[in-house]
């Protein structure tokens, strides 16, 4: 006879353009994910959705996996999470309406005021809701606002669920398997470092996606801290860093101005020798945000050569992103907020080429998850704390939660990355030298010496300029429709591929 199918838990990441389902037992293995798009999704304007599609592209995830694997259509506990700060505004008749994190309202703000200027601009005399909450209240549960442990509430938003709480019960709508306990979720970034196991100082992440970032652990009231923190599973740590604006997008950008798609791109970079040649990319198509803060700021090509091509190219942009981290990790070194290993997750963390150059930059060993799209296993481990597996976030110390399988690499240092350090950093501030005499001869206001705008007063999260959008192309396939890959802009982004939040151009990890 044979054994009974282990139980499993469900958690789905409502990311930027796909929904992605993924299933964990109570040993934390990943048994089978799913995703699924958002039908209607190429007609949304931008900043703005029908959340009608987001529900339906949850449910089809959901119903994928259970397709792949039978249990999980009976799992013991359905978690949500996802993009943030995005607001699902529903009038007294019913109608749902809802603005993104890619949408202007709020946006030079706070996570929470970006929340509150979407909800006044959809109107204040509607109720207004976070995605995931809307998302599972079609599904059954009660009137709730998923927060995570210290994270300051939204006034209006309905009574607090605290990640990783049951929320309801699901009604037997849409497929999903009546009785199912629901669980509260979280935005895309915490629920990324969760699962990538920021539960002790010097554990780091880079969530990838078309942005990407640099989030560092470490022990609360850290001087690291002092600007913007946000508070770890584990009570006394405190999470720091900044997003980054364009990591990803340099390769995406490349992809389009060359006809050649991102897995040749990693193929050719792969012949070029650290260096690149002699090429260095500065990767600040959307200005910079970490630790620069400089909108203004522009991507830089230097040192082409007619001997140059698309190799050397595709490999200076993997080292300018591996450099825009290492200027991240230098400051917050200096500042005592130190990191020894990174954990590299989103679409870019497929390349294993890209994470060897980070690993070497950086000097730290590089984990990669498997899978590499963190945010959907972080709400597994909602699921997984509402089921009584493991405790939920603020209630339990490091190594009480389990974390995806991964891939060590070792760094290889390596002096020609050293002298590209110096010679990137020095290029950057060219840039913020020139801005700065502009910026003078207008009469306007100079940068700052290191020209750098000053980051939010304690969040890192309000977006720049949108940042997780479009998500970064994933190695495999840079125009697979669905794609996946921390939503609003938290220390580092978020959310990560064609899929999460975490790549989205919504503030994140």
């Amino acid at each position: 006879m044979a054994p009974a199918p282990s139980p499993v838990v469900v958690g789905v990441d409502l990311g930027s353009n796909s929904a992605r389902a993924l299933a964990l037992d109570p040993d934390g293995r990943t048994l089978g994910s799913a995703t699924a798009g958002y039908p209607g999704s190429s007609s949304w304007r931008p900043g703005r959705a029908d959340p009608e599609g987001w529900l339906a592209g949850a449910v089809a995830a959901v119903r994928r996996l259970a397709a792949e694997l039978p249990v999980a259509s009976a799992p013991v506990a359905l978690g949500f999470g996802g993009q943030s700060p995005t607001t699902v505004a529903v009038t007294d008749e019913g109608t749902a309406t809802a603005l993104t994190c890619r949408h202007p309202a709020g946006a030079t703000g706070s996570p929470v005021e970006q929340h509150l200027a979407q909800h006044a601009l959809a109107g204040a005399d509607s109720t207004p809701w976070q995605l995931y909450d809307w998302v599972m209240a079609r599904l059954g549960a009660d009137r709730h606002q998923s927060r995570w442990a210290g994270d300051p509430l939204l006034d209006g938003y309905g009574p607090v669920a605290r990640t990783g709480t049951v929320t309801g019960t699901a009604s037997g709508a849409y497929g999903i398997r009546a009785g199912t306990p629901l669980v509260a979720g979280a935005q895309d970034a915490y629920l990324a470092f969760w699962a990538g196991g920021l539960d002790r100082p010097g554990r780091a992440m880079d969530p990838g996606g078309r942005t990407g970032g640099l989030a560092v652990a470490v022990a609360a009231g850290s001087p690291a801290a002092d600007h913007y923190a946000l508070p770890s599973a584990v009570p006394g740590l405190d999470i720091v860093g900044g997003p980054v604006a364009a990591h990803g997008l340099m390769l995406e950008w490349l992809s389009t101005l060359t006809g050649r798609a991102v897995p040749e791109l990693l193929a050719l970079a792969a012949r070029v020798p650290p260096g690149a040649r002699g090429v260095t990319v500065t990767p600040y198509l959307e200005g910079e945000r970490a630790p620069r803060w400089n909108r203004d700021l522009r991507g830089e090509i230097h040192g082409l050569s007619s001997a140059a091509g698309p190799g050397e190219i595709a490999r200076a942009a993997m080292e300018g992103a591996a450099y825009g981290l290492a200027h991240i990790a230098v400051e917050l070194a200096a500042r005592g907020a130190p990191l020894d290993t990174l954990v590299c997750a989103g679409s870019p963390a497929r390349s294993r080429l890209w994470c060897e150059v980070k690993a070497a930059v950086l000097g730290a060993r590089v984990e990669v998850p498997d899978p590499v799209d963190v945010a959907a296993y972080g709400a597994a481990l909602a699921a997984g704390a509402g089921a009584g597996w493991w405790p939920v976030p603020g209630a339990g110390r490091g190594g009480d939660w389990p974390r995806p399988r991964m891939t060590v690499i070792e760094p290889e240092p390596d002096p020609v990355y050293e002298e590209g350090l110096g010679l990137f950093l020095a290029l950057g501030d060219a840039e913020v030298a020139r801005l700065s005499e502009r910026a003078r001869d207008r009469g306007a206001p100079a940068a700052s010496a290191r020209g750098r705008e000053a980051p939010p007063a304690r969040d890192p999260r309000a977006p720049a300029a949108t940042p997780q959008d479009r998500e970064a192309p994933t190695a495999q396939d840079p125009r697979a429709p669905e794609a996946s890959a921390p939503g609003r802009e938290a220390p580092v982004p978020a959310a990560t591929d064609r899929h999460e939040s975490q790549e989205s151009r919504c503030p994140t990890p």
